[in-house]
């Protein structure tokens, strides 16, 4: 067996799994790769796919243009299906790039590129919230060619908990009748939103928070961050290599002072001024960074516990120490675990449609009250 596994960031236990069922040579005809986002899963799915079609495969010429298909995401070794926006009167009946715009079309193309070239990049295309049906018809267009020197092909759904009942209903059908010597890789941060007759098909493998020196190697090698920008976001990006990006790209330290803005008016009973802070941050289509802050505020109140109970553990909001030994001079029995819990709860619900402003709200109130 080669050592494309060792390509997964971190997650030994994962790869042992992989392992195991290579060498044991009966393969699954589906898996579903589950974690937080941002753990390299959709990485993994390409590195699994690569040894699959390496098992008795000895051909050094043939292996060598095997994997480079692979890396570049091609059909037929892999069929890598992603969300995308709706064309314009788009039906059924069209294929998913159909009805798009050139200008959309271009922006597809040159993110899936990018992909191909970083499997650990998130895709990002404007309006691109949901896994089409016609997606995941055109599966059927990519099973009725025979390919009979390929050991396996993939199919790779990626972000699936975003397809809509439809789209996984159409899926179901084909994961009744696997097709021989087809593997589905599902890669998913909300397996709760897939119907339990599409979980219950699949192998289901669960991901970890990449280690911090791993992480910064990832940010360093495969996306080009300077290595103290690196240093300055790992400690709050929870093994997630997208949540490091979107702290980088959101401006980290301008991120902790809004946070600190948000405690100081909310233990001040100042709500306006606290919903003001979050304003901007929820104008945004994108829930991203109001779940950093979401991240941020319980990484404070972490740190408040570390700082009380001694821990000699490293604070992650060294350079606002201040806020923190104040706060507790101040109010040294504020009960802070049922914050986190609460703050917790509602970080959770943001992966579900819900009403952003009634969650600051939420979010304002809970705070306020352990002064109360």
């Amino acid at each position: 067996m080669s050592n494309y596994l060792n390509e997964i960031a971190g997650n030994e236990k994962v790869k042992l799994v992989l392992t195991s069922i290579l060498r044991s040579k009966n393969i699954p005809h589906a898996f579903l790769f589950s974690g937080n986002e941002g753990l390299g899963k959709d990485n993994a799915a390409i590195s699994f796919a690569k040894e699959l079609n390496l098992i008795d495969s000895y051909d050094e010429i043939k292996n060598s243009k095997l994997i480079q298909s692979i890396n570049n995401l091609s059909e037929p070794y892999i069929k890598y299906i992603f969300p995308l926006p709706r064309g314009k009167n788009e039906t059924e009946q069209n294929g998913p790039l159909e009805k798009l715009a050139p200008d959309e079309i271009e922006i597809v193309n040159s993110e899936f590129q990018i992909k191909s070239k970083n499997p650990y990049y998130k895709i990002r295309i404007p309006k691109a919230n949901q896994i089409k049906v016609n997606s995941i018809r055109d599966i059927k267009k990519f099973l009725t060619l025979n390919y009979d020197d390929i050991n396996y092909r993939i199919i790779l759904i990626s972000e699936a908990h975003l397809m809509n009942e439809e789209s996984q209903n159409a899926l179901l059908k084909n994961l009744e009748e696997p097709p021989n010597r087809v593997v589905f890789i599902l890669t998913t941060s909300a397996p709760e939103k897939l119907r339990e007759t599409i979980k219950s098909r699949c192998w289901n493998i669960i991901f970890q928070p990449i280690p911090e020196q791993e992480l910064k190697r990832i940010l360093t090698e495969k996306f080009n961050i300077q290595e103290e920008s690196a240093n300055d976001v790992i400690p709050f990006s929870d093994g997630s290599i997208q949540t490091a990006i979107s702290l980088i790209e959101s401006n980290l330290f301008e991120l902790l002072e809004k946070v600190i803005r948000i405690l100081r008016y909310s233990f001040g009973k100042k709500f306006n001024s606290a919903f003001t802070e979050f304003e901007e941050i929820i104008s945004e289509p994108d829930q991203q960074k109001f779940r950093l802050i979401i991240r941020l505020l319980l990484t404070w109140f972490n740190d408040l516990q570390r700082y009380r109970y001694n821990t000699n553990s490293k604070l992650y909001f060294a350079r606002h120490l201040e806020t923190i030994q104040k706060f507790d001079t101040k109010f040294p029995e504020a009960n802070i675990q049922s914050v986190i819990s609460k703050l917790d709860n509602i970080s959770n619900s943001t992966k579900n449609n819900i009403n952003i402003n009634v969650a600051v709200s939420n979010i304002i109130s809970q705070i306020s009250l352990v002064t109360t």
